[in-house]
């Protein structure tokens, strides 16, 4: 995953009387703008999630903005002041924290155990043949069944391809001569954020991966 290196202008109004324009009405070139998204922090500096630009907004709105990092990457232009003929404007950064918010808990959550964040963590590899899939080709295998014990959590299911899961049945790998690729994972909340955005800024991924523990594969 390469980050982008990018700053996105959308014109949200031609006038402050005029109502904000809809996201699917803007021309092509700017609708590309709204898959970017910021990374927000609590006031500790810890990661919570992504958010869409929109969230963002409304975060400097309420004056809910403690610190960004990185250069603004998204600029929005709202209405024309009738007084001065000035539009407003503004800037939007890649990394904000929200004053006054704190994450309840020490520690980092776990990240949900969904097919998108499993076949993400295997980089869309099958874990028994090493080749590259689509994700309407991918399943989730459980190396030691269910059938037989096994646990529908992160350190026991495994991306496959369709032809594999079936090869390998009701087996384990050892039964079925089928032997993983990887071991499987827990991935870290700070490497579930990784995997989950495909548009990551320069800025954001220097943060994500300064905080990635040290025994990562994503180092």
């Amino acid at each position: 995953m390469e980050p982008a290196h990018s700053h996105h202008r959308l014109s949200l109004a031609a006038s402050d009387t005029e109502p904000v324009a809809d996201v699917l009405s803007l021309p092509a070139r700017i609708r590309q703008s709204t898959a970017v998204r910021l990374l927000a922090l609590d006031s500790h500096g810890q990661a919570l999630d992504w958010i869409s630009w929109q969230d963002a907004a409304c975060l400097y709105a309420r004056d809910a903005v403690a610190w960004t990092l990185g250069d603004p990457c998204i600029t929005l232009h709202g209405g024309t002041s009738r007084l001065t003929g000035e539009q407003s404007e503004l800037l939007l950064h890649p990394i904000i924290a929200a004053r006054n918010h704190a994450r309840g808990r020490p520690g980092m959550p776990t990240p949900a155990l969904t097919n998108p964040a499993l076949f993400a963590r295997d980089q869309h590899l099958c874990m028994y043949c090493g080749s590259t899939y689509s994700r309407s080709l991918l399943t989730r295998d459980h190396v030691q069944p269910v059938s037989r014990g096994g646990r529908d959590v992160w350190e026991n299911v495994v991306t496959a391809c369709v032809g594999c899961n079936s090869r390998k049945g009701n087996r384990t790998p050892q039964q079925a001569a089928m032997p993983l690729l990887a071991i499987p994972y827990r991935p870290s909340w700070i490497e579930h954020l990784i995997l989950s955005n495909r548009h990551i800024l320069a800025d954001q991924m220097e943060f994500l991966k300064a905080q990635l523990p040290k025994k990562s594969p994503r180092h």
